[in-house]
Formats: structure tokens, C-alpha cells, sequence
């Protein structure tokens, strides 16, 4: 990641200082380490696949920029530190946002990507590109902004978290496929499934712990939520039911994993790690 984003100093040199603060500031690097796994779990050698990892980051790092801007979510606190508008201003983080997402895309064209010819590289683009827009992340931010202060039951909340935050965790399985050349389409059948069911786990646990953590742990201000109004799995279901839920995605999505042999732990240590964490 340090090496692909422009160096601060080169201008225009604050919008490149804001690109390195929102994109090298912390976080989990879930998507990343998805990517990872899943070529790790196809014997793919990790080192050829930092192109796709690190384009899934960027998509990540410039969706954060942008929803925490004060006419989305309007929070001011991001992995412990001052969000991006907040440490630069609303224009400069506007931009640095952008500019993540055209470097992410340059990532996919530039780099190796496991020696991806040129059809693979243009597969990639084009599922990153459905993943981060209108039918997949972006179109999820929408549907969430339309939520707020809405009831919805279970399907729609469900349809919401695939599209918000399961859109890119599963691209981000996809493209670690793409990067070996994954021909069986029952395995990659059965990854996609993974990552559907990680990807709603993960949210159900971000939600949990927006009620039950502390702005410390997370790092970000705890109740936005409930201060959004925001349609979540413990005010749909109740806290007891979302965190059993969260359980049975996570035992879903290891047991999609039954074919693949001891080199895709990874994969399912990272799906238990989701309703494990603390932040």
C-alpha cells in the first residue's frame, strides 16, 4: 500500500497526504487478508496478488473517506484518530476519496496480479467495478441512507448488508480466485457462499458492537447507530438472537469450506475471527 500511493510530498501534496492518512491509517485489512487467504488457499503465491489486495483496500479506504462526510454518516472519529474531513477539510477529503478509487482501479491494470493475462485482469475490473457501485457498495450506502428511521424486516435488512458491506467482502474472495486461475466452478461456487455468509457476519457483529462496545475499543464514536436511526440485526432481532445468527453464518460459511484442505484455514480462522473481535 505505502509503495502504490503517491508520496505525500509530490504535488498536489495535501491531497496526497490526505490519500495516505485515510488510506495507511490502521483497520483490520479484512478484505485484503481475504484476498490473501483465499489464493493461499488455492496455492497461488501470496507475493503475485498484492495488486488485487491492494485494490480492494482502496475501494474500502475511499468508501470510509466518504461516508463519514457530514451529509452521510457525519462522524468525526476513525480508527482513533480525526476522520478525514475533519483532519483535512470536506473538499480535500472529498477528493482524496475519489482518487482511491481511480488508484484502485490502476492497481488491477498495473500490477502483476499473479501474471493475470490481460482477459483475467479485464474480469477483475469489471467485478471490482459491479462490487464498489450502484449494484453492489454504493448502491448499500442508498439503501442504508433510505432506511434511516424506516422498520424493515429481515429480507430487506438482509438484501441492504449484502449489497453495503457483503458486496466487497465478496469480491474480495472472487478476485483472490481469479489470481489462480480457479477453472472448478464448484469451488468458486463455494467460496462465493463463504463470503456471503462472512460478509454478513461481519456486519451483524459491527452492528452487536456499536451497542456493546466502547468509542475506545472501536475507535469510532459507539451508538451512531441508534443516533442514525439506523435499521440494524439487534433492533430487528434483539441482541441475543443477532449474535446467535452471526454464529450459524460463521459454521455456514466454514463448512462451504469442507472440500479445501488445510491450506484455506486461514479462511476459517478469519470467519470465526469476525464474531470474535472487539473492533
Amino acid at each position: 500500500m505505502a509503495r502504490v500511493l503517491p508520496r505525500e510530498r509530490i504535488p498536489p501534496a495535501r491531497l496526497h497526504e490526505a490519500m495516505c492518512y485515510a488510506a495507511l491509517g490502521g483497520g483490520k485489512r479484512l478484505r485484503p487478508a481475504l484476498v490473501y487467504a483465499t489464493g493461499e488457499a488455492l496455492g497461488v503465491d501470496v507475493q503475485l496478488i498484492d495488486g488485487p489486495a491492494c485494490a480492494v483496500e482502496l475501494i474500502h479506504a475511499y468508501s470510509l473517506v466518504h461516508d463519514d462526510l457530514p451529509a452521510m454518516d457525519d462522524d468525526d472519529l476513525r480508527r482513533g484518530k480525526p476522520t478525514c474531513h475533519k483532519a483535512f477539510d470536506e473538499a480535500t477529503a472529498i477528493l482524496a476519496g475519489d482518487a482511491l478509487q481511480a488508484l484502485a482501479f490502476s492497481c488491477l491494470a498495473e500490477k502483476p496480479a499473479a501474471g493475470a493475462d490481460a482477459s483475467t485482469r479485464l474480469t477483475m475490473v469489471r467485478h471490482l467495478a459491479r462490487a464498489a457501485g450502484s449494484r453492489g457498495m454504493v448502491g448499500g450506502q442508498m439503501m442504508d441512507l433510505e432506511a434511516e428511521g424506516q422498520e424493515l424486516d429481515f429480507a430487506q435488512l438482509e438484501n441492504l448488508h449484502i449489497h453495503k458491506t457483503g458486496a466487497l467482502i465478496r469480491v474480495s474472495v472472487l478476485l483472490g480466485a481469479l489470481c489462480g486461475a480457479q477453472e472448478d466452478d464448484t469451488v468458486v461456487q463455494r467460496l462465493d457462499h463463504y463470503a456471503k455468509c462472512v460478509g454478513l457476519a461481519f456486519q451483524i457483529q459491527d452492528d452487536v458492537l456499536d451497542v456493546e462496545g466502547s468509542t475506545e475499543e472501536l475507535g469510532k464514536n459507539s451508538g451512531a447507530d441508534q443516533r442514525l436511526r439506523k435499521a440494524t440485526y439487534p433492533s430487528l432481532l434483539g441482541l441475543a438472537e443477532a449474535k446467535q445468527h452471526a454464529s450459524v453464518l460463521v459454521e455456514e460459511a466454514v463448512e462451504a469450506l469442507a472440500d479445501l484442505d488445510a491450506r484455506a484455514d486461514i479462511l476459517r480462522g478469519i470467519a470465526h475471527y469476525i464474531v470474535d473481535r472487539r473492533s
